[in-house]
């Protein structure tokens, strides 16, 4: 049974869903295996216009499920092993979302621990209740954070602040995690903000949404120059788009 279901309405927006309430889905293995193929198969996934990524039931995610990974130790060590993308299981679960073309939103409540926190992390645009209880958890269970955590903690907050994050453990609140630059918004309902959210974003020309995510995405960080080049061909292309009989 997969506990990741995902379902795309009528808007072209995609709604993924971590789909274990009743352990606060809190991520095994096969999880994280059908979280890539989700990610894989919306990326190939015509039309598609945005996605929004959430939790059922009282959390968002409560981590890895460890005791379900201690008992399938050869699962585990499979899990590590790199693909050609320079990821493994645990990273491609969580950055795989940024590879699509379009943006994608996680709504996140309640627990939002360890590999959840990465896994929203690996979101484009993230949505938090106030009293959402964050926490990179991993050095308190002797561990690192290293489903793409580290990546993207660096692509997002301060090198302090992600020290202290870190290396305390730490739980603090979705008002915190705004106020850290892990999620841009705090908000009562996140789901329905998210949702709202991409409803926007659905309205605008694909094209030029598409092209906007993969040039923040490849210039972030990059000298003027660079990106100056890349502006001038995302523009020419999208111009070249709109002219009649292309």
């Amino acid at each position: 049974m997969s506990h990741i279901a995902c379902t795309v309405d009528d808007d072209a927006v995609a709604h993924v869903r971590l789909d274990r309430p009743d352990k606060l889905n809190a991520l095994t293995l096969d999880m994280l295996a059908d979280l890539a193929a989700t990610a894989r198969r919306l990326r190939r996934a015509p039309g598609l216009r945005a996605v929004v990524l959430s939790g059922e039931g009282r959390s968002f995610g409560a981590g890895l499920d460890l005791a379900a990974a201690a008992r399938n130790p050869a699962g585990v060590a499979r899990a590590f092993v790199p693909t050609w993308r320079g990821t493994n299981r645990f990273q491609e679960a969580c950055r795989a979302w940024r590879r699509l073309p379009v943006p994608v939103i996680a709504a996140v409540h309640g627990h939002v621990l360890g590999g959840a926190l990465q896994l929203a992390l690996g979101a484009d645009l993230r949505i938090t209740t106030p009293d959402a209880r964050w926490c990179v958890m991993e050095v308190a269970r002797g561990l690192v954070p290293d489903m793409s955590g580290i990546q993207a903690l660096s692509e997002l907050t301060g090198l302090e602040t992600a020290t202290r994050l870190t290396l305390t453990a730490e739980e603090f609140s979705g008002t915190d995690a705004v106020r850290f630059g892990l999620a841009g918004s705090a908000s009562p309902d996140p789901l329905a903000d998210a949702r709202a959210l991409a409803e926007t974003i659905a309205g605008h020309r694909p094209e030029a949404v598409r092209a906007a995510k993969r040039l923040l995405n490849r210039t972030w960080g990059q000298g003027p120059r660079r990106t100056f080049a890349a502006e001038r061909a995302a523009q020419l292309r999208l111009l070249s788009g709109a002219m009649p009989g292309r």
